[in-house]
């Protein structure tokens, strides 16, 4: 447990600082010397400009260009800004060759090992300007195990991006594209071709001879300077098949059990791990117990669920399993993990029994056993989950009964009425002789005031904030008392330019104050029929 929690915290440790420095990685590690690979330099640090330091590679490589692209990435709902370099590089010699490390700003990343190995006499048998080389990594294979094909897109001339291969269909095999193209350079008889790189897994269903179909590849070349200018895209429309390959398919080994799933895989590790310790476990406790089988060679679909046999006292609660798979250089690596939460219902010592897997070793050609040994799990009692002990006085006989509920009775009900006549003689004390009535908001003239300290404080926020609570309370708007009284408009005029002015001019507040004592009060259509001359009382 400490081992894996150490691990645990490594792995953590490396992966912040990948975040934050810089990383490095290739498209592969294996290679002839006339290829080229592609080395990807990363960093997710804004505060460092410029670019890596290429110059250590020159004496171990021919370094053709760097590229240069931004882009953003989110982890955990955050976006964060990724800067990468592509960086093409043909290795000066055969063997193994480590990319060293380079240097950006404060960072370094780390070494990379690539094995360079000799070109291939045959290469040069093969001229044509597009060409398509097909192989599987092994000739014969176990049904529902895993083959890997590999198709190389050889081309001498340049190609345009409309680029297609037909899709791979096998109707007795299950077909899984083993990720993205790849694609890098490689010299053949002197010349160089470009290569676009398509990896397959195969997973036949039934055993026999097995063809494996061609696919076609389709592209349109650029046509040099001077060509024919009127073809399809300025260039020639071309089309190449790749060949058939027949497969030898293996039937399941007759001593393998026939109870047991069939997983034919060149390796398969099964390992467990708990939460919380189970070293202390308690009653009434959650122990959560992990169980990860790991198949090199096959997915994880074709892991079945691993048998877990009860034990009397613990109950379990499984949760969904979870599914993966890994992509490699030798194909793919699936995992199925099991989680089940184990809660004791007593105390005691318990044994787990052990959990086996059978599977056959395609790498060595054998059956193999891989299991997880019996584990002892001992249940503490829990202080928590203990009540203390109630102790029940021995019942009274009847006749006690009998003469004791008349006083009981008569007892709690003068203790209720006490409490109660207390509690309304607490309540009206409480209560004031005059009920005041609480005067919500402020008033007009409060408002008045505060308008008058702000005018002539000369604090123009405070007095905008004054003088529009002021204007809420009046019969009309301040827009319209400006109108109809030209000192009130000249000083808001004033108040306006003081407050947006990028100048920043003082301002004089004494000169809104009196605009606002002199405002003539707001003429209704009664005041002016009262203020109206009267007719005369003998009109002639």
């Amino acid at each position: 447990m400490i081992r894996a929690t150490l691990l645990a915290l490594l792995l953590l440790t490396s992966l912040s600082a990948q975040a934050t420095g810089l990383t490095a990685r290739v498209d592969r590690t294996q290679l002839s010397l006339d290829e080229t690979v592609e080395l990807t330099l990363e960093t997710a640090d804004a505060t460092v400009f410029g670019k890596p330091d290429l110059q250590p590679l020159h004496s171990l490589f021919k370094v053709f260009g760097t590229r240069q692209s931004n882009k953003l990435a989110g982890t955990s709902g955050e976006a964060r800004a990724i800067t990468q370099w592509q960086v093409t590089l043909q290795p000066r010699q055969a063997g193994y060759v480590i990319i060293p490390p380079l240097q950006l700003g404060d960072w370094r990343s780390e070494p990379i090992t690539l094995h360079v190995s000799e070109p291939g006499e045959n290469d040069g048998g093969q001229l044509a300007p597009i060409f398509i080389d097909a192989s599987l990594d092994q000739d014969s294979v176990y049904v529902q195990a895993q083959v890997v094909l590999t198709l190389r897109i050889y081309h001498s001339v340049s190609l345009y991006d409309d680029s297609t291969l037909s899709p791979l269909q096998m109707p007795d095999a299950l077909v899984e594209r083993l990720g993205d193209p790849k694609t890098y350079e490689k010299d053949i008889n002197g010349i160089r071709h470009g290569v676009i790189e398509v990896r397959y897994a195969l997973f036949p269903q039934k055993s026999g001879e097995l063809t494996i179909p061609a696919q076609l590849f389709s592209a349109t070349t650029v046509a040099p300077a001077g060509g024919d200018y009127f073809g399809s895209r300025f260039g020639r429309s071309t089309q190449v098949k790749s060949p058939t390959i027949p497969l030898q398919v293996r039937p399941k080994p007759d001593g393998y059990p026939a109870d047991a799933a069939w997983l034919p895989a060149s390796s398969l590790t099964l390992v467990e791990a708990w939460n919380p310790d189970p070293g202390d476990a308690q009653l009434g406790e959650a122990l959560t117990r992990s169980l990860l089988v790991k198949a090199e060679g096959l997915s994880s679909s074709q892991l079945p669920p691993i048998d877990v046999p009860k034990v009397s006292g613990l109950r379990g609660y499984p949760d969904q399993p979870s599914l993966n798979d890994e992509i490699g250089a030798s194909g793919i690596t699936g995992s199925r993990e099991q989680r089940e939460a184990l809660v004791a219902t007593r105390t005691g010592d318990f044994v787990l029994p052990a959990v086996e897997l059978v599977w056959w070793n395609t790498r060595e050609d054998r059956l193999e056993r891989t299991a997880l040994p019996e584990r002892p799990l001992q249940i503490a009692d829990n202080p928590e989950l203990q009540q203390p002990a109630i102790e029940i006085e021995p019942p009274m006989d009847g006749a006690s009964q009998r003469l004791l509920w008349p006083w009981q009775a008569s007892s709690a009900l003068f203790a209720l009425t006490t409490v109660l006549g207390f509690g309304l003689w607490l309540r009206a004390r409480r209560q004031p002789a005059v009920t005041r009535t609480a005067q919500a908001g402020p008033t007009p003239r409060s408002l008045l005031e505060d308008l008058k300290r702000a005018c002539l404080a000369n604090d123009t926020q405070a007095t905008r904030h004054a003088l529009d609570a002021w204007a809420r309370q009046q019969p009309e708007t301040l827009a319209d008392m400006a109108a109809r009284f030209v000192p009130l408009s000249d000083a808001l005029d004033g108040l306006n330019g003081a407050l947006y002015s990028e100048t920043g001019q003082r301002w004089q507040g004494e000169a809104l104050w009196q605009a606002i004592q002199n405002l003539p009060p707001r003429q209704t259509e009664e005041t002016q029929q009262d203020t109206a001359p009267l007719p005369p009382l003998y009109p002639r």
